[in-house]
């Protein structure tokens, strides 16, 4: 017998506590939370969770451009966007799957740490 097919679910950052919303968060993703609506924290399957642009932005602490210059890059590393949509039109949307972006964060920590030791 299979297990059930699982959908992805997209999801955004939010801070962790409301009040905050309009201060500007510490660099990486300390006091920030992710929400996604009908689940809670710890029920959703991270590699089939797509998050759009800015969270990418908020958990990694680099630049919209600079995402896009890294994904041109294939010995970044950097994980590819996947297409929300069919359209092949600039602007089309995009999202990255969360454990893929969670995974290279963790290799450049890794590998800051090889180079430490």
């Amino acid at each position: 017998m299979s297990a059930p097919k699982q959908s992805a679910k997209v999801v955004g950052l939010a801070p962790a506590n409301p009040r905050e919303s309009h201060q500007k968060a510490p660099s990486g993703s300390a006091g920030l939370s992710i929400s996604a609506p009908h689940t809670e924290l710890g029920q959703f399957d991270p590699a089939a969770t797509l998050i759009r642009i800015n969270q990418v932005i908020a958990l990694t602490g680099i630049g919209r451009a600079t995402v896009y210059k890294l994904m041109s890059q294939p010995e970044s590393g950097f994980p590819q966007a996947v297409k929300l949509t069919d359209s092949n039109a600039r602007g089309a949307p995009v999202a990255w799957v969360l454990a893929e972006i969670l995974n290279w964060t963790r290799a450049r920590i890794a590998a800051r740490d090889r180079v430490a030791a």
